[in-house]
């Protein structure tokens, strides 16, 4: 199956002809058959039902990320409407919301978009680079390095984004400005100023989110959160009505239209500003879509390269960035909730959208009654809800490079605009990788015993007379270990003569030209004693690089004994050699 290209949702079409008029017709039929599929009567009803529930728990959700992405509530919600319809429609797993994640509002948040001349033309532009750079990344195979992100860095990031999400709600909760250089210090500011927090305000976000969670254990599920989001907003304009306290709305920051959002054009004048945001934004979307793409599968159980699925979020941000949303990603809650519901094609995505457009054309002054410190309850729950403990122990427990991974990435995330934090977080994770994987080479000796078995010992420390030493090196002879590999070898001095080390290559895929430089100096340390270095190779590839760099003519003929499928056999004949050649300069003694 290509992992470029996008596949069909039937794996089976993609042995259909593809020449002449009958290439065209399985071509047309590969377009239109998904369509026939989403409207199939067996599971019309459980689509329908379920996306319902996810387009009603969009609307507050989508507000609430444009909230904590500091622009215009509205974006976030065209961000859920189009972004979801968008990628539904390119995406390889089936259950896939591409929705507006908390991490990617924050970085929205820390861009600046609020320093450019048309803020809001800047968000859309944000988005449509985002996915452009998702699109690049799925032609070009991005999947494979996904794999290179440590669990580490991405547990201090999520837990990080987690209580940034708490942070920088806090000013909507309590109705006080604080002032600081970023949310930790306004955090502090709000604990210095208790007494300066509006009361009617903090209270709605208290009971905003006493609802939430207890409605989220009734029967009502995904649709508790809607309720407690009206019932918040009621008990705000109680107040207003029957106290004269004024709780702030989402009419007091913007006005809702009655209709849809009108395609714009992308702002030139902000792309280099935006590369490195729209850069961390494509990567954090890519990985926690790889995470919703693992942990809900397709019902067919085939897996979906992470390639389609960059594409698919990739066009969802293209969606949402033309019609004024902000930057989308794989989503767990909204797929979970999908999922939960029982849905059974993607047909649900598209109910899901269907219901958040009719709600802006029908509903839109309604929409403005929502309550900003109801919304701060609702984020500051989905704020706890990303820091997972156990995760946490887990990664701490797991050694000390991960932690020290997880607690600067953390204190970054916090610290720092989020979209430098992630590509500082993945920076220092390859480094302390390196680091790590340097010190992880371990050399071996191997002992041939009478009755053909072989053992493993720690190696000789020097080479002495007529010695013959096989050693198994582990690990990975990169550049970094070179320094390690080196000094782990047996000591060549004065007491060395006529003596063979054979060094066995077996299990090692490509030598490091640092190693291979360790290995030259070795040869010439041990030819300088009258004895002689052998390998053992059994890969193509490091036969190659010894060729290339004129090692295996240092070691001439006899030096280089080539291994076969028969595990042991290079050995043996190795021993056998370098055993030849110690008891020759014997004989002739």
């Amino acid at each position: 199956m290509p992992t470029d290209d996008p596949i069909p949702d039937d794996p089976g079409q993609a042995g259909e002809s593809r020449s002449g008029g009958s290439g065209f017709r399985s071509r047309f039929g590969r377009a239109i058959r998904p369509v026939r599929v989403l409207f199939d009567r067996r599971t019309l009803k459980a689509d329908v039902s379920s996306g319902v529930v996810l387009g009603l728990e969009a609307v507050p959700d989508g507000l609430a990320a444009g909230l904590l992405a500091g622009v215009n509530p509205l974006a976030g919600l065209y961000a859920y409407l189009f972004g979801m319809v968008g990628a539904a429609f390119a995406t390889g797993s089936m259950f896939m919301a591409v929705q507006a994640t908390g991490a990617m509002s924050l970085i929205v948040a820390d861009s600046g978009l609020e320093t450019r001349a048309d803020p809001d033309r800047a968000l859309s532009t944000l988005a449509l680079m985002t996915g452009v750079v998702m699109i690049i990344a799925g032609l070009l195979n991005g999947g494979r390095l996904l794999r290179f992100v440590p669990t580490a860095v991405m547990t201090g990031f999520i837990t990080a984004v987690g209580v940034n999400i708490i942070l920088g709600q806090l000013a909507n909760f309590t109705g006080y400005a604080a002032e600081g250089a970023n949310r930790v210090t306004r955090t502090f500011d709000l604990l210095l100023h208790l007494w300066r927090i509006d009361l009617p305000t903090t209270l709605v976000g208290f009971v905003t989110v006493a609802l939430i969670i207890v409605l989220q254990r009734t029967r009502l599920r995904a649709l508790g959160l809607v309720v407690a989001i009206v019932l918040g907003s009621a008990l705000a304009a109680a107040f207003d009505t029957w106290f004269g306290a004024s709780v702030a709305v989402l009419d007091d920051l913007v006005d809702v239209p009655g209709g849809l959002p009108a395609p714009v054009a992308p702002s030139f004048d902000d792309v280099l500003f935006l590369l490195v945001p729209a850069v961390s934004l494509a990567f954090v979307g890519l990985v926690q879509g790889a995470a919703v793409a693992a942990a809900f599968p397709n019902p067919d159980g085939r897996p979906v390269p992470p390639s389609r699925n960059f594409l698919g979020q990739g066009a969802g941000n293209l969606v949402a960035g033309v019609f004024q949303g902000m930057p989308v990603g794989g989503s767990m809650s909204g797929t979970g909730l999908i999922v939960a519901g029982g849905a059974k094609t993607r047909l649900a995505l598209f109910v899901a959208g269907t219901v958040m457009a009719l709600t802006l054309l029908l509903f839109s002054g309604l929409v403005g009654y929502v309550a900003m410190p109801a919304l701060a309850a609702l984020l500051i729950v989905v704020g706890f809800g990303a820091i997972k403990p156990a995760r946490v122990n887990s990664v701490a427990r797991s050694g000390i490079f991960p932690l020290t991974i997880m607690a600067v990435t953390f204190v970054l995330t916090l610290l720092i605009p989020l979209q430098f934090a992630v590509l500082v977080g993945v920076a220092l994770g390859i480094v302390l990788f390196v680091a790590d994987q340097s010190n992880a080479v371990r050399v071996r000796q191997l002992e041939l015993v009478e009755d053909g078995r072989m053992r493993e010992v720690d190696p000789v420390d020097h080479i002495g007379v007529h010695q013959v030493v096989v050693l198994q090196p582990y690990g990975s002879l990169f550049f970094a270990s070179a320094p390690h590999f080196e000094s782990q070898l047996p000591t060549v001095d004065e007491r060395t003569a006529r003596s063979v080390v054979a060094l066995r290559l077996r299990g090692v895929d490509q030598l490091g030209f640092s190693s291979i430089e360790v290995l030259k100096r070795y040869a010439r340390d041990l030819e300088a004693r009258g004895s002689r270095l052998m390998l053992v190779v059994s890969n193509d590839r490091v036969m190659d690089q010894l060729e290339l760099t004129g090692l295996a003519a240092e070691l001439g003929d006899g030096g280089i004994v080539r291994g076969t499928e028969w595990i042991g056999a290079g050995v043996r004949q190795a021993v056998h050699d370098a055993r030849a050649w110690v008891h020759a300069d014997s004989d002739r003694g």
